[in-house]
């Protein structure tokens, strides 16, 4: 008969052999997991490196003299094989003109259709108004937003950074922005530019009927 003090002794082991191997298993698929998303990020800027420097007619040597990098590292990273530092990539990027992104990313298609049910859209239930994201890719320092007003519906708008400036167009309805300690009643194909810092809301003035709006947003450059 085995002593209990023994076999109590052993399971704990086994509990332990097994945590071990939970471990190291979700490692090495967290391990694994991560390799491929860089082998696929090198193969990538391979690929993009060599359309952008061939699209301006520099051969690896140029590029190598402008960017101040080896013409073997440059030739390393076309392989789709290497792993640059950061401080290559950004001689790189400003070297041939371009964004981080623009030199690591996928390039984005250059005409993209959108199903109306696949644009982003957002629900403010407390203010019964619906928000949808027009721009597919953001554009740095740019917000464009179709707002849909249920009947009667307000809503308070995010003061942004100073030297934000917005432009709001309605599209349908009649539609009250209120802005400090003033109002402004806008029709269809009204516009209403203020800074947008400054506290402000949005009002369906109608209450059978909803109202249609864009909203842009131009930030300040300190926000970006």
């Amino acid at each position: 008969m085995v002593d209990p003090n023994v076999l109590h002794i052993i399971l704990l082991l086994l509990k332990t052999l097994s945590r071990r191997i939970d471990n190291y298993s979700t490692s090495s698929l967290i391990y694994c997991h991560t390799d491929k998303i860089l082998d696929a990020t090198s193969r990538q800027l391979a690929q993009n490196l060599i359309q952008l420097r061939k699209s301006q007619n520099l051969s690896q040597m140029a590029l190598a003299e402008r960017s101040q990098i080896p013409r073997s590292t440059i030739s390393y990273i076309e392989s789709g094989e290497g792993n640059p530092s950061l401080a290559n990539l950004i001689k790189l990027a400003s070297s041939l003109q371009v964004s981080l992104e623009e030199l690591i990313k996928k390039p984005r298609p250059q005409i993209q259709y959108i199903p109306k049910d696949q644009v982003p859209s957002q629900w403010k239930s407390q203010s019964s108004i619906e928000i949808k994201k027009i721009l597919p890719d953001p554009i740095e320092g740019m917000e464009i937003d179709k707002m849909r007003f249920d009947e009667k519906a307000i809503m308070k708008g995010t003061p942004h950074l100073p030297n934000t400036k917005e432009y709001f167009y309605v599209v349908s309805g009649k539609i009250r922005v209120y802005v400090n300690k003033e109002r402004f009643d806008l029709s269809k194909g009204d516009v209403l530019a203020f800074p947008g810092n400054l506290k402000h809301a949005y009002e369906n003035l109608n209450d059978k009927k909803q109202a249609e709006a864009f909203s842009v947003v131009v930030f300040s450059p300190d926000y970006y």
